[in-house]
C-alpha cells in the first residue's frame, strides 16, 4: 500500500492506466496528457522531465494517481484524502501549489498546511462538464466553421497570447501543442461570409473515447454575438466525427457567461476541480526534492 514513483511514462500507464481508463470522463486531462506525451515526447510541456505516480490500496489496486509536467503543478485524480496526504509527504516541498479534483486538492493542501506551517492559497475553481445531447443555439450567428491550417498558425499564436492576458496562465506546451493540433485538425475557426475569423475552438484527440473541448476564444471585440457557441458547437462535432464517445470542457466557475452557455449547448456538469498554491511556512517536513526510484 502506497505511492510508486517514476519517470517512466511506460510504467506509470503499465501500472495505472486501467484506473485512468475506467473513468475516462473525469480523467480526460492526464489520458490526453500522457497520450501528447507519447505523440511529441517527453518534453512536449517543458525539459524537466515528467513525473507520475500511483497509490495502490491495502487491496493492492491503483485507488489514485497523479502526474506532473514541470514547471506544471501536479495534478491529482480523484482519490482518498489518506492517498493525497501521503503524496504531501513525499513530494514534500519541491512543488509551489497542485490541481485536480477538488476533494483531493484539499485533503492534500491541508496536509501540506499542516507538515509544513506554510500558507495555502486558493487558485480558480473549475467544474468539468460532460455532453449530455447537443443542442446548437439558434438563430445561428452569420459565417461557417472551418478547421485551421498552418496558414492560421500567426493568427492562433496571437490569439493565444491575448487568451493567456485574459485568463493569466500561459496554455501548457505553447507552440508544439498548437502545432500538434494544427497536424491533427484540432483547431476550428468560426469566419464571417467575407471570410473573417472572429472566434476559435479546439478538441483532444479521443483518448479512451473521451475528447475535450478546449482554446475556446473570441477576440473583444467580436463577443456578444454567438461566435464562441457557434465554433465551441463545430468543434463538438469535429470530436465526436473523430470518434470520441463522449466529450468534455472545463469552465471556470466565476464566470457565470460560459457556464450558462455550455449548459445551453447541452453540456451537463460532473464533477469539480481546484488549484492550490502553496507560500513555505515555519516548518519543514523534508528536503525540498521530490523522492523518484534510479
Amino acid at each position: 500500500m502506497g505511492w510508486t514513483l517514476t519517470h517512466s511514462l511506460d510504467r506509470f500507464l503499465d501500472a495505472a492506466g486501467g484506473f485512468l481508463a475506467a473513468d475516462p470522463t473525469e480523467n480526460s486531462v492526464p489520458l490526453s496528457i500522457c497520450a501528447a506525451l507519447r505523440r511529441q515526447g517527453m518534453d512536449t510541456y517543458g525539459q524537466e522531465p515528467p513525473r507520475f505516480g500511483w497509490w495502490e490500496g491495502p487491496g493492492g489496486a491503483v485507488e489514485a494517481a497523479y502526474l506532473r509536467t514541470p514547471p506544471y503543478p501536479p495534478l491529482l485524480t480523484r482519490g482518498t484524502a489518506q492517498a493525497s496526504a501521503e503524496l504531501a509527504r513525499e513530494l514534500g516541498d519541491a512543488v509551489a501549489g497542485v490541481r485536480g479534483e477538488k476533494q483531493a486538492v484539499l485533503a492534500y493542501g491541508d496536509a501540506w498546511r499542516e507538515r509544513t506551517g506554510g500558507q495555502v492559497t486558493a487558485g480558480p475553481d473549475t467544474r468539468l462538464y460532460r455532453l449530455g445531447e447537443l443542442t446548437p443555439g439558434t438563430p445561428v450567428p452569420p459565417g461557417r466553421a472551418r478547421t485551421a491550417g498552418t496558414a492560421d498558425r500567426t493568427l492562433l499564436l496571437r490569439w493565444q497570447e491575448e487568451f493567456a492576458r485574459d485568463v493569466g496562465t500561459a496554455m501548457p506546451g505553447g507552440e508544439r501543442v498548437l502545432d500538434d493540433a494544427l497536424a491533427y485538425g484540432g483547431r476550428l475557426l468560426w469566419e464571417l461570409p467575407d471570410g473573417e475569423p472572429v472566434a476559435q475552438a479546439g478538441f483532444t484527440p479521443p483518448a479512451d473515447g473521451t475528447s475535450r473541448i478546449l482554446a475556446v476564444y473570441t477576440p473583444e471585440h467580436h463577443r456578444g454575438r454567438g461566435y464562441g457557441g457557434a465554433v465551441t458547437v463545430a468543434a463538438t462535432r469535429a470530436a465526436l466525427a473523430a470518434g470520441a464517445t463522449e466529450v468534455v470542457l472545463f469552465t471556470d466557475l466565476a464566470n457565470p457567461v460560459s457556464n450558462a452557455l455550455y449548459r445551453k449547448l447541452g453540456y451537463v456538469p460532473v464533477r469539480d476541480f481546484a488549484e492550490l498554491e502553496f507560500t513555505a511556512g515555519v516548518r519543514s517536513g523534508r528536503p525540498g526534492t521530490e523522492p523518484l526510484p534510479a
